[in-house]
């Protein structure tokens, strides 16, 4: 996952009135280090060792009063609109705010607290209403429009008329068309969304952090590998118990349990804790706050013209439409389904078989699913696990950039972090040793640290004025282990690993003009597939023979298991596929249902019948903790996106296995850089995809992926 915002990154506007007084605020800014231009190495590197939290709401009031001076001249400019006058200047626009921006942003994400928690309630509808400011400016807009209706003759570049596309439709879709009273009724929604998103990801965290199931006796954590029962001792230190253990309310510590833990009850407990964050009646509830997002979208989209938020929402990506999502969605769910029934039966049979006098549950699915596993792959995970060292899973990503990209990793210790447990790379071609970029690995769980895993982009790489070069990071929510011992991660888990990898790399390999187009800010429904693709990397010889090192032996992986784990690949897709693509169509479907009011609860139990999920698996994001599409617009009505991303990763795999090399074949590799990775949004997605695979993505290959067709 991305986090990055267009909206954020191009065009975040200023905040007034913040509540401070005029002396009190110059007092603040004046030696106010989120306010000073970049310093230091590597083409300068963000103060985080400089940041306080009572610094930002000051610094926000600077930066924005200094982009509005700079939006202002553009507006006023008495010259004719041309690209330098006008889209340059837009894309010079507001540096301050923009690195000011991106340390918020880790903040928020990383660096979590009661104290950020209020500077985000005062922030966010700011950041809203100044956004506005920017899109609603009848003035920057004209100028825009006139550009984009008169190109006859002016001989731009492939990449400006990109450019001049994305302004005007972002432009367009934000209600630059709209007249000044329809506008003003927009500003208010994205206002009140703004405020309401802020609560949403609170209450989310706030469940993430303060709830967790204490267990008193190490007997009931049968069947846990050691190194995750010490996490949860770690866990337990953190919230100053002793004698016990802590399992948190997070996925990286409640899926090992829910795959391993021998003790039913609590497996029960464990998963009820889990599926019901933002869902519990009490202060951190979600469920009234859902309503009000869905209505004020719903009347956002009205106003803008649009039947549904949904179409609103996919009007600039590729799909389009709602309905072809649909299409695609609908396409693969039978075959998801049909395959998680067969799941559940292999399970059934082995409990039955062990005479455990169940059905099999929700909170039984994992244990079971590593149950069947053993049976029919000979496959232990714990034993992968083994070989599954942080560290050094960290070193193979490193070896596929090379191979794949070029790109040389090295680790620097002068550059200031936001936590001890961030370490940072300079990033080089190790042909010809030219500086790339840097890359931030911030891998552990903490408090105060949202869950998941993503990627964010500090600086965008781009060449308006000189060469920019990019600072990368990505975001981990793994458990440390006991003293120094090395981190285990699980096979999954390493999947994520390179997953958001394939999205940093989408950062460092970016060579365009413009910090708009640049990297990863690409169509939400592309966006994916870089990372999708480099997941591919993960089981092949070379990443498992030379860098999954048995902990406590070194030994390499051996081949016999290399070879198991390769037969077992298309394990579990029925439950990985019901799980994602469920939370998907709802929504889909919920971002489709208009203005109609909508009970959560109710609306996720009656789609749910409607699809005929199967009763044993549970949405991957139910909708009381589904930030993706709560906690912002990021991906709402846009989860789908996922889905679409991976067919094109599908098919863009079998261009490397038809291929003479593999995987690892230099000229498929080469093409990949040029046509994806290093495009960002230059050109049309799928026209760049045609010039790298010949012709568009098939779905076929997708169903192939996931083994659901022969």
């Amino acid at each position: 996952m991305t986090t990055k915002s267009i909206y954020l990154i191009i065009l975040t506007a200023a905040i007034t009135g913040c509540g401070q007084t005029e002396q009190k605020s110059k007092n603040m800014t004046t030696d106010n280090p989120l306010l000073e231009k970049w310093s230091g190495p590597y083409n300068s590197v963000p103060p985080f060792d400089k940041v306080k939290v009572e610094q930002f709401v000051p610094a926000f009031e600077a930066a924005m009063a200094e982009k509005q001076k700079e939006i202002d001249a553009i507006a006023n400019n008495t010259q004719e609109p041309d690209f330098a006058n006008t889209l340059d200047a837009l894309e010079r626009s507001g540096q301050t705010l923009n690195n000011l921006v991106a340390v918020y942003g880790v903040w928020t994400s990383n660096m979590g607290s009661p104290e950020m928690d209020k500077v985000q309630e005062i922030i966010e509808p700011r950041l809203a209403s100044f956004s506005d400011s920017i899109f609603q400016n009848h003035k920057i807009f004209v100028r825009i429009e006139k550009l984009y209706n008169d190109t006859a003759g002016k001989n731009y570049s492939e990449e400006q008329q990109r450019l001049l596309w994305r302004y005007y439709t972002d432009f367009v879709l934000a209600g630059a068309k709209l007249d000044e009273a329809t506008k003003k009724k927009v500003a208010d929604i994205n206002q009140q969304l703004a405020a309401l998103f802020t609560k949403f990801r609170q209450h989310q965290l706030a469940d993430e952090n303060d709830k967790f199931v204490e267990v008193s006796s190490k007997e009931e954590l049968n069947g846990v590998p050691e190194d995750v029962i010490n996490s949860y001792a770690e866990a337990a230190k953190e919230k100053n118990k002793t004698g016990v253990w802590l399992i948190s309310n997070t996925r990286s510590a409640v899926e090992p349990f829910l795959t391993f833990g021998t003790n039913r009850p609590l497996r029960e407990k464990v998963f009820s804790m889990f599926i019901k964050r933002g869902d519990n009646g009490d202060a951190n509830d979600n469920n009234a706050i859902i309503p009000q997002i869905l209505k004020l979208r719903a009347e956002k989209a009205k106003l803008m013209g649009y039947e549904t938020f949904a179409h609103l929402k996919l009007a600039d990506k590729m799909a389009k439409t709602p309905e072809r999502t649909l299409e695609l969605m609908e396409a693969v769910w039978p075959a998801a389904v049909k395959r998680a029934h067969q799941e559940v039966a292999d399970m059934q049979k082995i409990a039955d078989g062990e005479k455990a006098g169940i059905k099999i549950e929700p909170w039984d699915y994992r244990y079971y699913a590593e149950k069947v596993r053993k049976a029919k792959y000979d496959i232990d995970q714990n034993e992968v696990k083994e070989y599954l060292q942080l560290d050094k899973l960290r070193e193979g990503m490193f070896y596929v950039a090379g191979e794949l990209f070029n790109l040389k990793f090295t680790q620097v210790n002068d550059v200031p972090v936001f936590h001890q447990d961030v370490s940072v790379y300079k990033v080089e071609n190790k042909n010809d040793g030219k500086f790339v970029g840097l890359w931030y690995f911030d891998p552990y769980a903490r408090t105060g640290k949202r869950s998941g895993a993503w990627m964010t982009a500090y600086r965008e790489q781009n060449t308006l004025d000189g060469n920019v070069t990019t600072i990368v990071s990505n975001n981990c929510n793994f458990i440390k282990g006991k003293g120094n011992e090395p981190v285990l991660v699980s096979w999954d888990d390493a999947t994520t690993l390179f997953h958001e990898f394939g999205h940093a790399l989408h950062g460092l390999c970016s060579q365009v003009k413009y910090p708009s187009l640049s990297g990863t800010n690409v169509a939400t429904d592309y966006v994916e597939f870089p990372s999708q693709i480099l997941e591919r990397w993960l089981p092949t010889k070379p990443v498992l023979q030379h860098y999954a090192l048995h902990y406590k032996t070194g030994k390499t992986l051996p081949d016999e298991l290399l070879t198991k784990i390769n037969n077992s690949a298309e394990f579990n897709q029925g439950f990985q596929t019901v799980e994602f693509l469920s939370s998907a169509l709802v929504d889909m479907k919920i971002h489709l249902a208009g203005d109609k009011e909508i009970d959560p609860k109710v609306f996720e139990k009656e789609t749910l019948k409607e699809l005929n999920m199967p009763s044993e698996i549970v949405m991957r994001h139910r909708l009381p903790q589904f930030g993706h599409i709560f906690a912002d617009d990021g991906y709402a009505a846009g989860y789908y996106s996922y889905l679409w991303s991976d067919v094109i990763s599908a098919d863009a795999t079998e261009a490397f296995t038809g291929a003479k090399d593999g995987l690892y074949d230099k000229a498929v590799a080469e093409k990949l850089n040029q046509y994806v990775f290093s495009m960002g949004a230059t050109m049309e997605e799928d026209k760049a995809y045609r010039l790298f695979r010949g012709r568009d993505p098939e779905v076929s290959a997708l169903m192939r992926s996931r083994g659901f067709v022969k």
